[in-house]
């Protein structure tokens, strides 16, 4: 096939009829929804022999074409326009021979940031990211706004447009993988805000997966980055740039942290925002991550009373340094959405209670000696099971105690066994959860049930 000719100065839809959609999940069946209900002509391709959402598709469109299994990738296809899920990558062996062949390439939230016409809000970063789309999200309706808060969480960004859902703004979480396919976001405001290592399964090094997450800022009105991320540095990008972190703000384009009148206050500048000790959420990570928030809204100027007050009653998201229970003066806190180093890192980094850290799972190919750094007194014990506990284990060795288990149960009594009061309980893994879980929401259940159960016991 030719090389195909991609005119940016039309829309996608107004260039193709066709289309090949790469994966049929959530976000694949979204894109084909959106797609049909244009009236393109529609093709679906996953190497699994049956996709999550094959039998929606069947039903509602029968007439698309399919290709599963693992021949899929050996059909003789001719295609203009490919639509790649997020989990598909791009140098795969069918992502490489369809571009060779001449296809355009393209993800859902290109084809959203084309048809839509509200502002866009757009977060990525290794870490914090969905807590800090809940938040805007829900700082835009505690001013009157109506958000949509989609794409790498919640509701496929596409769905919105399928469904002719109202909106006043889009507030984005983004993955790296979105961004892979996106070409030029225009964001009104876009923020990264953190890098650590994880997808090193993916990336071939750190310099690629950094230069995914720097696509977020293609084009943006507004730049939300951390003051103090010297891998953000060699990045380029446009528009305005605002910067947060924990110390104090130099200037009226800094968000930061100032001790006044024996408190901590954020502050935009020498502007006081709110105290340190209204914010809900637990670890100074999390007061960054207001921070951020704080930023990305700046632009739309909504009454600060409306934005702390939407702070203040914001107890953050399950499975994010999520409170358990307070039992016997120890704190069981649920960060099993710590899927990588980088996550758990920043929550040891930024607690003060003593802790019994429960750890381990699949760990995607980090490198867990970056963990080292995150050690401090105050962990009392680590607790080890998973596919890579072994890993984690020859990392860690000689800087504090270590026990090895063979599941969450075992792992929830002996913590409970060596807890002391005042003290904190804390599931972060720094590891996916798929040798043992569906999920990370279902590990994060597992702990929180294996802790009331514990509790319920104690207490007859």
């Amino acid at each position: 096939m030719a090389p195909i000719t991609h005119n940016p100065k039309q829309t996608i839809l107004q260039q193709y009829s066709t289309a090949l959609v790469v994966g049929l999940g959530v976000t694949g069946y979204s894109v084909v929804r959106y797609l049909k209900s244009h009236g393109l002509k529609v093709s679906v391709m996953d190497s699994r022999t049956a996709p999550p959402m094959i039998a929606k598709l069947q039903a509602n469109y029968p007439d698309v074409e399919c290709f599963f299994g693992g021949n899929a990738d050996h059909q003789n296809l001719s295609c203009r326009l490919v639509i790649a899920s997020p989990g598909v990558g791009l140098k795969t062996p069918i992502m490489r021979r369809l571009k060779q062949d001449g296809a355009y390439i393209a993800g859902d939230i290109e084809l959203f940031v084309e048809a839509n016409d509200k502002p866009i809000i757009a977060i990525t970063g290794s870490n914090g990211k969905s807590t800090v789309t809940t938040l805007v999200g829900h700082m835009c309706g505690s001013a009157g706004m109506q958000p949509l808060v989609a794409g790498n969480i919640g509701l496929p960004a596409l769905d919105a447009l399928t469904d002719q859902k109202k909106y006043d703004i889009a507030v984005l979480e983004l993955s790296s993988f979105q961004l892979e396919t996106t070409a030029r976001l225009n964001a009104d405001s876009a923020a990264i805000l953190n890098i650590s290592a994880d997808h090193m399964d993916r990336y071939e090094s750190m310099g690629d997966y950094v230069l995914a997450k720097a696509r977020v800022l293609r084009g943006s009105k507004q730049v939300i980055l951390p003051r103090h991320d010297d891998r953000l540095k060699q990045i380029s990008y446009e528009g305005k740039v605002f910067s947060f972190d924990l110390d104090e703000p130099a200037n009226d384009s800094e968000f930061g942290i100032r001790r006044e009148s024996n408190y901590r206050w954020l502050m935009k500048g020498s502007e006081r925002l709110l105290r340190i000790t209204e914010i809900p959420l637990i670890g100074l990570h999390n007061v960054k991550n207001v921070l951020a928030a704080l930023a990305l809204v700046d632009f739309l100027k909504l009454p600060v009373a409306r934005l702390v007050s939407a702070v203040r009653s914001f107890h953050g998201l399950p499975h994010r340094m999520q409170t358990v229970v307070v039992s016997n003066d120890v704190a069981w806190v649920n960060d099993s959405k710590a899927t990588n180093v980088g996550a758990t890192s920043t929550a040891l980094r930024n607690l003060e209670k003593d802790i019994v850290w429960i750890a381990g799972g699949q760990g995607k190919g980090a490198d867990f000696t970056e963990l080292r750094d995150a050690i401090r007194e105050n962990i009392k014990l680590l607790i080890l099971f998973g596919q890579d506990a072994d890993k984690i284990e020859s990392a860690l060795e000689g800087l504090l105690p270590i026990s090895r288990v063979d599941d969450m149960a075992v792992a929830v009594k002996q913590a409970a066994e060596f807890a002391q009061k005042n003290s904190m309980v804390l599931l972060s893994p720094a590891c996916a959860s798929f040798d043992m879980y569906k999920n990370f929401e279902q590990r994060g259940d597992d702990f929180s049930d294996q802790v009331h159960s514990l509790i319920e016991r104690e207490a007859v």
